[in-house]
């Protein structure tokens, strides 16, 4: 059960304390630079425990139920702290509900559908909207360590549009698959 990809898995829970401390202060441009860093140090274990349990035959059913909850803790924390230091704010703010409304959504689907013994299979598009949306949060970490560098903080915004965008088209996609298990 503690295999090295799960122990990564509960590293990147146990680091969002830490980030949200780092993101605590937003005129802080050092607890920024290290939150940024950090972040990327998360981001970087959630790709290694994963091609790590594959390449060793070590998947295992704590793994498969720790990723996706421990990618998610994450991406809320972070939404929320930029949310309240208004690193996110204004209409910006209806990008990131977007996103925590279709993790709460996709995460009661899947509950349901695993007790009627359904898996819904990640999507590629899912995994791309994954990907922007960690590239558009650690973007606009990074504008809080460097406010001399607008364009990261556009590059972050315009990304989290973009991940919010790819939010509505695959939780909609889950949402329909869903829809077919449930009785009218």
């Amino acid at each position: 059960m503690l295999t090295l990809p799960n122990i990564l898995t509960l590293s990147r829970i146990f680091a969002v304390p830490l980030l949200v401390g780092l993101l605590w202060w937003p005129q802080w441009q050092a607890g920024y630079a290290l939150a940024f860093v950090l972040y990327c140090v998360v981001g970087f274990t959630d790709y290694l425990d994963g091609y790590l349990a594959r390449s060793q035959g070590t998947v295992s059913k704590l793994g498969v139920f720790l990723d996706p909850i421990a990618d998610k803790i994450m991406v809320a924390a972070v939404i929320l702290m930029l949310a309240s230091t208004r690193d996110i704010g204004g209409v910006h703010l209806i990008a990131g509900l977007i996103i925590l409304l279709r993790e709460i959504m996709v995460s009661g689907l899947r509950e349901f559908l695993g007790g009627l013994r359904v898996s819904v299979p990640v999507s590629r598009l899912a995994k791309w909207k994954t990907t922007l949306q960690l590239v558009s949060l650690g973007a606009l970490i990074l504008a809080g360590a460097t406010p001399d560098w607008p364009f990261v903080r556009v590059v972050g915004l315009a990304s989290l549009w973009g991940a919010a965008a790819l939010t509505l088209v695959t939780g909609w996609d889950y949402l329909r698959v869903g829809l077919r298990h449930m009785d009218s």
